[in-house]
């Protein structure tokens, strides 16, 4: 079976008859940057993979299958199945095939010397641990190095951005909420 991600993005928007400009409409991706994806000329981001998933209905899990279900709870085994693009990110998605999940946890490993190039920022929260490395992060302008077992929560709407300025890979898990907790009295 074909795994790689798309492919799977360009079958399954084919099945629900979606054409790239309705896609890219509902993700505010562009339709040559969508159509790159498709054809596995350029990676794809945690974050665009995450627009496309929502725009398309299901969850980004769909794109990483080797979930089992039991009930409504979600077991996933050891052996990840891992997307790796043309660049040195390389993540596995462990939330399972949960429908509109709150949040979506990813296992991440930054190779050496990968940056994103310009901070962003997007509606939710985000929470990373670092398992392996040194995680550089850079919030609202400041830069902070996040060692194994280091962590931090932080409200999405922050600009941010993360890199690995080390010789050796770092592993982290990250977790995302699709949309900010709303708290109540």
């Amino acid at each position: 079976m074909d795994r790689d991600i798309g492919i799977l993005i360009k079958r399954l928007r084919k099945s629900k008859k979606m054409t790239l400009k309705e896609v890219s409409e509902k993700t505010n991706l562009s339709i040559s940057f969508l159509s790159q994806v498709e054809r596995s000329l350029c990676s794809i981001t945690l974050h665009s993979l995450r627009k496309i998933s929502e725009a398309l209905g299901v969850s980004p899990s769909y794109f990483f299958p080797d979930t089992i279900q039991m009930d409504r709870d979600m077991i996933r085994r050891g052996t990840h199945k891992q997307s790796e693009h043309q660049s040195s990110f390389i993540y596995s998605d462990l939330s399972g095939n949960v429908s509109n999940p709150l949040f979506v946890p990813i296992l991440v490993t930054l190779l050496p010397g990968d940056k994103r190039e310009t901070p962003f920022s997007h509606e939710g929260q985000e929470f990373i641990y670092v398992t392996e490395g040194t995680l550089t992060i850079i919030l609202d302008s400041t830069e902070y190095d996040l060692f194994p077992g280091d962590s931090i929560h932080m409200d999405s709407t922050r600009p941010h951005n993360w890199f690995n300025k080390t010789s050796k890979p770092t592993n982290f898990i990250f977790v995302s909420s699709t949309t900010p907790r709303e708290l109540s009295n």
